[in-house]
């Protein structure tokens, strides 16, 4: 069987390697990889780009960027050398696309957090594109406002978006993040229209979740109409990979070649035998 328009994130399977996860996505069919920065650290990224290229695996993005906010001119700077890493080594991957986690500073109103985030893009987009890579703003969960991100939900990410008005600056949209949105089928289709659905991130959100961020849940076992969201985002002209990324203690201390099997058996069922090509 081959899923050519799944992906998976190499966090999601947080135990591997970023070679196993290389040669097990690909022995399964899978077509492609978002890569985790922690996935990669320390490694030779010209070896990683070869094995990559090696695996058959399209890479989409690398993982993540952004935490633009701080107290300080001081902090802010530093998080733009770090983004200029995060550049340099997505670059050095040839993966097109870097996503951003936009950070919130505890103490700074909502304004203050979103204007260095706005200014943050901005002065990252610029490199980012002398490098060929486009910059996915990622709205978070309402839960994660205090100090993860000041981008909360996809109609403040298509404002943001459209505010900066930069064609290397789009979105990624992650289901976890954006379900309980009561205009998310709205916002999705002005996403799309302004050019900004970049990506699309799949997985569950468990209403009894015990760990506020490693408490995801895969898909069909939470409380996301996942079918009704996947219709949406077609329907708004995507025709990208269904990226799962999930981060479970649970998961993560199972074997992971059989919760490689229940992603797989959870994606066909959910998202039908339509998206897995016989091969």
């Amino acid at each position: 069987m081959r899923y050519a328009n799944l992906a998976l994130h190499t966090f999601t399977n947080r135990p591997w390697s970023i070679e196993e996860c290389l040669r097990n996505y690909s022995a399964r069919g899978i077509g492609g990889i978002s890569i985790w920065r922690e996935t990669i650290a320390g490694k030779d990224l010209a070896q990683v780009r070869r094995q990559l290229d090696d695996s058959g695996l399209r890479g989409i993005s690398l993982v993540r960027g952004g935490f633009f906010t701080g107290a300080t001119a001081a902090s802010r700077d530093a998080a733009h050398e770090n983004n200029q890493r995060c550049i340099d080594e997505a670059a050095a991957l040839g993966l097109p696309m870097i996503v951003l986690v936009c950070g919130a500073t505890p103490g700074q109103t909502a304004r203050e957090n979103y204007l260095q985030i706005r200014d943050g893009i901005a002065r990252m987009a610029e490199p980012a594109a002398a490098a060929g890579i486009r910059l996915l703003i990622e709205p978070l969960h309402p839960i994660y406002a205090g100090d993860r991100s000041g981008i909360c939900s996809l109609r403040t990410a298509n404002d943001l978006a459209g505010e900066l008005g930069l064609p290397n600056v789009g979105i990624a949209v992650d289901v976890y993040h954006v379900f309980w949105e009561v205009d998310l089928e709205e916002q999705l289709l002005r996403c799309a229209a302004g050019g900004w659905l970049d990506a699309y991130h799949i997985c569950d959100f468990k209403p009894n979740q015990d760990h506020v961020l490693f408490d995801r849940g895969l898909m069909g076992e939470g409380c996301i109409n996942l079918e009704a969201i996947d219709g949406w985002v077609r329907g708004a002209g995507f025709n990208g990979f269904a990226e799962v990324e999930i981060f479970s203690r649970h998961w993560w201390s199972q074997d992971q070649h059989q919760y490689l099997d229940r992603i797989l058996a959870a994606y066909e069922a959910i998202y039908r035998a339509d998206r897995a090509v016989e091969g």
